[in-house]
């Protein structure tokens, strides 16, 4: 089960004029806990005004091999009005302890021989920079194309990490470099990477029926206009992973099915399970936080995925869903903060 721990600050790097990467140190006796895929993230933990807050926030070092991690960076871009990215930005310091969870999230690519391509935009760099240097560092018949869509160079998160990785694997990774609102001196015309764009571009940079995973990053119009490209350029939906960053409130539609006047939801939570009534208008995470603190969650917006549980019995609706795949859903993996009662009892196993 996913757990907190403090973690002290070893280093603040400001990346850009609104963001910085943090790097935390691990001590020995937790470093098995914080073992992680490339591509997994953390979710940070702080108490603001008799509130708790938590956000989550990529994992953008290497994955260890070996020995487990001594350290994890982060990478934090604010967000205009952002409760955590403003601290983050603006108090974090040297030697501060941050609340941390351990790794979760299966936004991941484990290392192995193949041809990989990556869409990112904005702070959608940051799992990514994770997969891309892991897999060129551990995997010699792996090669890489990495497509990222930034506003301007001055805004562009990793810039100086990202080039490095060019410079030492230059016949396997390709960066391609496109910028929204700034003319580049060579390469792309500027402008979005919408459905339309990436439809004739993709073709004409790699041949996109031999690459055997592609991964899209960053917010929702981004990640849906390049699955939907691809996926009209005829590649498999089991081949796209996605991890979206950010969701404008009515960007997509929410789910409405009848709710039961009286229901209950039994949860089984790190080996021990009880059941509690489900309260008018709560989400079944809800539900079970307010018996169980240590129910898993970091967003509550259906983008982290950390409150996945498995539906062992019952019907719910889920509101949203922008972290489980679809082979997850129809193996009957849900959202417990999406998650709405359709029967009167609902079981759920979050240890699966």
């Amino acid at each position: 089960m996913a757990r907190f721990h403090r973690l002290r600050v070893a280093a603040v790097d400001r990346l850009t004029d609104d963001s910085v990467a943090l790097t935390l140190d691990v001590p020995p006796h937790l470093r098995e806990e914080y073992r992680h895929l490339p591509g997994q993230h953390l979710a940070l933990r702080r108490t603001a005004d008799g509130q708790e807050i938590r956000r989550t926030y990529s994992i953008c070092s290497p994955a260890p091999h070996g020995e487990a991690p001594s350290t994890l960076r982060v990478g934090v871009r604010l967000v205009e009005g952002g409760a955590f990215s403003t601290y983050a930005l603006k108090e974090i310091d040297l030697g501060d302890e941050l609340e941390v969870m351990t790794p979760a999230g299966r936004f991941t690519l484990p290392p192995a021989p193949g041809r990989y391509a990556a869409i990112v935009g904005g702070s959608g760099i940051t799992p990514v920079l994770s997969i891309v240097s892991t897999l060129l560092a551990r995997e010699p018949a792996a090669r890489f194309c990495l497509i990222r869509s930034d506003r301007t160079t001055a805004s562009t998160m990793f810039l100086e990490e990202v080039a490095d990785l060019k410079d030492r694997y230059p016949e396997r990774f390709q960066l391609v470099t496109v910028l929204s609102r700034e003319e580049q001196q060579a390469g792309l015309p500027s402008g979005r990477l919408d459905q339309e764009r990436l439809a004739g571009l993709l073709p004409a940079l790699l041949p996109v029926e031999q690459v055997d995973g592609w991964f899209l990053c960053g917010p929702y119009g981004l990640v849906e206009g390049a699955e939907r490209a691809l996926r009209g350029l005829g590649v498999a939906r089991a081949r796209i992973h996605e991890e979206i960053f950010h969701v404008d409130a009515g960007t997509a539609p929410v789910v409405t099915a009848p709710a039961p006047a009286h229901s209950t939801v039994t949860a089984r939570l790190d080996g021990r399970g009880g059941t509690w009534p489900v309260r008018l208008g709560e989400s079944l995470l809800d539900t079970v936080l307010r018996n169980r603190a240590d129910a898993p969650y970091a967003c509550k917006g259906g983008v982290c995925g950390t409150c996945r549980a498995f539906l062992v019995s019952g019907e719910v609706r889920m509101d949203r869903n922008f972290a489980l795949e679809s082979e997850e859903t129809e193996a009957g993996y849900v959202l417990a903060c999406q998650s709405h009662p359709v029967t009167e009892t609902v079981e759920l196993d979050f240890d699966r």
